[in-house]
């Protein structure tokens, strides 16, 4: 595939990972969508096994999600300036201490917001262990879900 192929890809794959931040959006299957686009596209083994590999890795993050307290994050005093700051914090993380660095990434996030609006450091902390227990770690799983899934199609993608 080319690269004026491969953009509208890795676009839906963009929206997707923010589209996990956002809710009613659904992120993770706009990223698996995008996966099974390009695989039908091009039909090396390699993309087929990225395209089951990201079934496998949604489906145990379901499971993983399934098992977690429902998202209330409004209820938690959470607002969208939060979940942009988590998620630009997940990717930085992911890709500056590769693949584990999204769970501090995520968290540091949240804290370097909170840090912000609230100024101390106490109230910061309080503020993102209180997101964190009303769904944040539920976000988190389904959003490394979808960087492991990102990162395992650009591999692919460049490195072929």
């Amino acid at each position: 595939m080319g690269a004026w192929e491969l953009l509208p890809v890795g676009l839906v794959i963009v929206l997707g990972l923010c589209g996990v931040l956002v809710p009613g959006v659904p992120g993770s299957g706009l990223v698996w969508a995008a996966v099974l686009w390009w695989a039908l596209a091009d039909p090396r083994p390699a993309a087929w096994g990225v395209l089951v590999g990201a079934t496998v890795v949604l489906l145990l993050s379901l499971v993983v999600r399934w098992a977690l307290p429902p998202r209330r994050l409004r209820a938690s005093g959470a607002s969208p300036r939060t979940a942009v700051y988590a998620g630009a914090g997940a990717v930085l993380g992911f890709f500056l201490v590769p693949v584990v660095g999204a769970l501090p990434g995520f968290m540091a996030g949240i804290y370097l917001h909170e840090r912000l609006r609230l100024g101390r450091h106490a109230e910061a902390m309080a503020a993102l262990r209180s997101v964190m227990r009303a769904g944040g770690w539920s976000v988190l799983a389904e959003l490394f879900a979808c960087l492991l899934i990102a990162g395992a199609w650009l591999g692919t993608v460049v490195w072929g």
